[in-house]
């Protein structure tokens, strides 16, 4: 007997425990490893089902961000064209009531003037009355006795009054 050829017994034996535990591994142990692959590869089928579904709304979510981010970006220019169309508005109300209020003031100015002048005119025809009054009642009191001096007096003074007279016309215009 040679180490390299088994014995037919041994073969037997070997063969009769070979299809004893085939039998076992094929009744036990292959349904179960079977079964556990083909959960594996359901478990892998459906993981790239649902990485592939993520992708999809991956892909769908950025499409609505790039819609959102367009339609805010319009909406800001929009808002941005308003603003501006707003503040303009305001500026030219701003320039128009300063227009208006600086109107009023030079009409309220030239009224105030006015009255000033003609105020002070009064006060200029009151004091040239007065004075008048005075240098008649001296002269008159000094050359009662003359007549002729009467005479030139009072013509003089009527000359001078029309010369007061035509002075306030050209300083009323």
């Amino acid at each position: 007997m040679s180490l390299l050829t088994p014995d037919f017994g041994l073969l037997f034996w070997m063969l009769v425990s070979f299809l004893i535990v085939f039998g076992l591994l094929a009744k036990f142990g292959f349904p179960v490893i079977t079964r556990m692959v083909d959960e594996r590869r359901e478990y892998i089928r459906k993981s790239l089902e649902n990485a592939d579904e993520a992708n999809r709304q991956l892909e769908n979510v950025k499409e609505e961000a790039r819609l959102l981010l367009d339609k805010a970006q319009s909406r800001q220019n929009e808002i941005l064209k308003q603003a501006v169309a707003e503040s303009e508005q305001i500026v030219r109300n701003a320039r128009e009531k300063a227009s208006e209020e600086a109107a009023k003031q030079i009409e309220a100015a030239k009224s105030q003037i006015e009255t000033q002048k003609q105020k002070a005119l009064m006060e200029i025809r009151t004091q040239v009355a007065v004075l008048s009054v005075d240098i008649a009642e001296k002269i008159l009191r000094n050359r009662m006795d003359d007549r002729d001096a009467q005479q030139a007096l009072i013509s003089r003074m009527l000359d001078e009054a029309e010369l007061i007279r035509e002075e306030n016309k050209t300083i009323k215009s």
